[in-house]
């Protein structure tokens, strides 16, 4: 279990101003001189929280000339409450899924790897509804190693068997909580932290 990464995550999640901002960037894109305007702190406070934000994997940065933007991760912040909820509760027995749920995720399952996969296992095209992309992102890591440290080659070269738009994929993986990253290396999370397209509507 990756517990150093909720544990990141919670540490980031402890100070108000990091809160504040997190708030801030659910309204959209915002830069660090805006945000440091609308909190009342300097800019130099905000890098510095952006920091934190961004090794817990909670906010994106893009650059634009001289300005840095900051965007909500917002798929890897609800997951982690999922997982910290589903660590804190994993021994609570709960009622069993029923076969009719059961049977009607199987179908789901089987009807979307055969829609979106080639006869040889190629990736047709990268799903738009969430559900059907965990579905996608599911598959595309079983062949991976458990334990095992990709190189960002590595992992490349292994998602473009798949599809040629590898980078895209990789970002996905990432997001959805499948792997995660630190020093341009990647590792499977356990399945316990994927995001689950079983509970989605």
């Amino acid at each position: 279990m990756q517990l150093d990464k909720i544990l990141t995550y919670h540490k980031a999640m402890s100070d108000a101003t990091r809160i504040r901002m997190l708030i801030l960037l659910a309204d959209g894109e915002s830069n660090g001189q805006t945000l440091a305007e609308k909190l009342s702190v300097t800019p130099a406070t905000v890098t510095h929280h952006a920091s934190k934000l961004r090794e817990a994997n909670l906010i994106h940065e893009r650059r634009d000339k001289n300005t840095i933007y900051f965007t909500l991760n917002d798929a890897s912040i609800r997951s982690y409450g999922q997982t910290t909820a589903d660590l804190v509760f994993k021994n609570k027995k709960e009622a069993p899924a029923s076969m009719e749920t059961e049977d009607k995720n199987s179908n789901l399952q089987k009807s979307v790897l055969r829609n979106f996969f080639t006869l040889d296992g190629k990736l047709k095209h990268i799903p738009a509804q969430l559900k059907k992309k965990l579905i996608v992102l599911e598959h595309l890591v079983a062949e991976l190693e458990k334990g095992r440290s990709y190189t960002e080659k590595e992992l490349n070269l292994y998602l473009k068997n798949y599809h040629p738009d590898f980078a895209t994929l990789r970002r996905e993986l990432i997001m959805h909580q499948f792997m995660f990253r630190e020093n341009e290396v990647y590792e499977l999370n356990p399945r316990e932290m994927w995001a689950k397209w079983e509970t989605l509507s």
